[in-house]
């Protein structure tokens, strides 16, 4: 018998490529724990979960899923499961604790391990550099907003370089850099919780920076045949009609939500309708001469994590900080319709499909992966132990209905990386959101396949959907 036990139907009617890779995401903070074990100093979002009021029910990292201390436990749940990939993020405050220096081997060597318990199982390791964990210490001299960090960035991609380039093949600089910079720096609903339009607009510039430089040292450090690459939550904007008004909303959007990376990653420039948007605010004087050359360092694949798709329409902005950084002057956010996940997240797919092929017709030529996509579910063991999560397993199915279709459009979407592999911290909600396909009971860290890890195994050992 194969993964999970599962048998596959007889039917396989939407069938992926061969080679497509079929994975599961995590991120460092939200289910390392150990936060203060082996040399680690606070990072961000330690500071920031505790600040009175920003973390619903005061809830922190510094357990989560312990999955510092029980890692060999997760591998052999991946290994059920039967995924072919594991993308998890390293914890900069753990191996290089204050941003700066040298780094800490008892950090290193965790990470070390995970590689090797993952290539012995038969998992290929996926590492992501930076998943919003950025050392305190950096913070405290300024953060994202200041050009050393991008510079201290490229320093640390250099010693994850050295200590795990001869056995991760793959390589991620930033997870969601637009979450980083917005609502770190604009709308403070992350750490570190700051509210300055023109902060979270320098954070973005130095965050692509930061992921150029770090391409350079990866690709000068690294075998030939590594892979270094970017994963963006690129924005599904849609208008809420054809008016001229509305368009121009999503105009406006588009450019503070996804082109702002885009443009200065694939083409080397800023995109001229956001500097006109962001007059206000910036002259972008921040930008120095040969930067966009180093944003536009060459990359292997693009990666994409989608939820929901984004709808506007021409009106008046709320008067809370938004982390728009004023390109959302005259722009209302409308509620998409349909159903809805436990974030209050509508539920569309075809959304997903919209934007490969958008990104198929923009740029040609860069294999897409999608490395994140999920939904957060009231789950919970019932009186057998069983957890059973129909809505996610029909999420699931639907998105990964819609990939299928981008690629018989023509899009080159190499892989799919369900998020998330365990119940974790889910940032600003604490524990109170559930995205995983397996269960974790926080009081005794009991792991329990949820009905959608049972699907997904049975979705990887037949290659597609029934």
């Amino acid at each position: 018998m194969t993964a999970l036990d599962a048998r596959p139907d007889a039917t396989t009617t939407l069938r992926f490529p061969a080679g497509f890779r079929w994975g599961t995401a995590t991120a460092a903070y939200q289910i390392e724990g150990a936060a203060a074990e082996d040399g680690r100093t606070p990072s961000i979002w330690d500071t920031f979960s505790r600040t009175p009021g920003k973390v619903r029910n005061g809830d922190t990292g510094d357990i989560a899923a312990d999955h510092y201390h029980r890692m060999h436990e997760d591998v052999a749940l991946m290994r059920r499961l039967g995924v072919t990939d594991y993308r998890f993020s390293i914890a900069w405050p753990r191996v290089q604790p204050t941003g700066r220096g040298p780094a800490v081997q008892k950090g290193l060597d965790f990470y070390r391990r995970l590689v090797d318990e993952l290539r012995g199982a038969g998992i290929r390791p996926v590492a992501t550099l930076y998943h919003w964990d950025l050392p305190q210490e950096l913070e405290d001299a300024g953060g994202w907003p200041q050009r050393e960090t991008a510079q201290r960035f490229g320093d640390y991609a250099g010693i994850m370089a050295e200590a795990l380039g001869d056995r991760v093949a793959t390589w991620t600089t930033l997870n969601e850099p637009w979450c980083a910079a917005f609502l770190g720096y604009g709308s403070g609903e992350h750490a570190p919780g700051r509210t300055s339009p023109l902060a979270s607009l320098r954070a973005a510039h130095h965050l692509n920076l930061a992921h150029g430089w770090a391409a350079q040292v990866l690709r000068a450090e690294l075998p030939p045949s590594a892979e270094v690459s970017l994963t963006l939550n690129l924005h599904a904007v849609r208008a809420h009609s054809d008016s001229p008004a509305d368009l121009d909303a999503a105009r406006r959007i588009d450019a503070v939500g996804n082109r702002i990376f885009l443009d200065p990653v694939f083409r080397g420039r800023l995109p001229e309708d956001l500097v006109r948007d962001t007059a206000p605010v910036t002259d972008w004087s921040f930008v120095l001469e040969g930067d966009l050359d180093v944003t536009s360092a060459p990359i292997d694949s693009l990666g994409i994590n989608y939820y929901s798709p984004t709808v506007v329409a021409a009106g008046s902005g709320a008067a809370a900080p938004s982390p728009w950084a004023g390109a959302e002057q005259h722009v209302r956010f409308l509620p998409a319709p349909g159903p809805r996940t436990a974030m209050d997240w509508p539920v569309d797919a075809d959304g997903l499909h919209e934007l490969l092929i958008r990104l198929r017709d923009d740029l040609p030529g860069v294999p897409l992966v999608i490395t994140e996509n999920g939904a957060a579910y009231d789950d919970y063991a019932d009186p057998s132990g069983e957890v059973k999560d129909p809505e996610r397993v029909a999420y699931l199915h639907a998105h990964l209905s819609a990939v299928h279709r981008a690629i018989a459009d023509g899009a080159d979407v190499r892989g799919y990386f369900l998020w998330s592999l365990l119940d974790n911290f889910e940032w600003a909600y604490g524990y109170s959101k559930r995205f995983g396909i397996v269960h974790v009971d926080f009081a005794t860290q009991r792991r329990t396949f949820k009905d959608s890890a049972r699907w997904y195994a049975s979705v990887i050992e037949r290659g597609g959907l029934i």
